[in-house]
């Protein structure tokens, strides 16, 4: 599977695409994936540069995963459509198929999950997109459990565990597997930390379907 994700550092940190690609492994799957990140960057910004559409037209991807900027559903989820359908058409045009990375709420502000899952959620079944619902899985686990803790210390970016969650949501949408099982190393979390975020993911991706 080609897969080619636009977004900033909710997906570059901790590198979401390569903790996927272990995870695929282990199910005895490939994952070819190539990242186009700018920090702090909105998907408008992207199409501006217009460097993922160059990547799109000169390589074959199944799939284009798009993360918008992490406030944006919440302060303006209007513009972020607009900018998610202009991706869609080129996205459709070049082959590949849409796909959504649902991100979650900061720390000091949770209530505003609500409004990223219904932004996200709305505007993918206009499009029929697949929408990965990390920000969901997020919320699940926070409800559940104290460690390990997904937020960064500056409230917003993802620890590990975080981006790790993130991960086994994603492959729990693209590839129909459960990470439940699937032995990891990952620094600084115990197996029976690492089981949990599984377990939350096979939850969160079970009930999407």
């Amino acid at each position: 599977m080609k897969v080619l994700f636009v977004g900033n550092s909710f997906t570059a940190r901790n590198n979401v695409p390569a903790l996927l690609a272990e995870l695929a492994e282990a199910r005895g799957h490939h994952l070819d994936h190539r990242l186009i990140s700018m920090g702090g960057a909105s998907l408008r910004m992207h199409w501006n540069k217009a460097q993922a559409q160059s990547e799109m037209n000169s390589t074959k991807y199944d799939y284009v995963v798009l993360q918008e900027q992490s406030t944006l559903p919440v302060k303006n989820a209007l513009r972020m459509h607009e900018n998610i359908r202009l991706f869609d058409e080129a996205i459709r045009a070049s082959g590949a198929k849409t796909v959504l990375y649902l991100t979650w709420a900061r720390a000091h502000s949770p209530n505003a999950q609500k409004a990223i899952t219904d932004a996200y959620t709305t505007i993918g079944k206009e499009l029929g997109a697949l929408v990965v619902p990390a920000g969901v899985a997020w919320e699940k686990f926070l409800g559940k459990h104290k460690t390990p803790v997904l937020h960064d210390k500056d409230g917003s970016h993802p620890t590990l565990a975080g981006s790790y969650l993130a991960a086994c949501v994603f492959l729990g949408i693209l590839f129909g597997e459960s990470p439940v099982g699937i032995e990891s190393d990952l620094k600084g979390l115990t197996p029976e930390e690492v089981e949990s975020l599984q377990i939350v993911a096979r939850e969160t991706t079970e009930h999407t379907e």
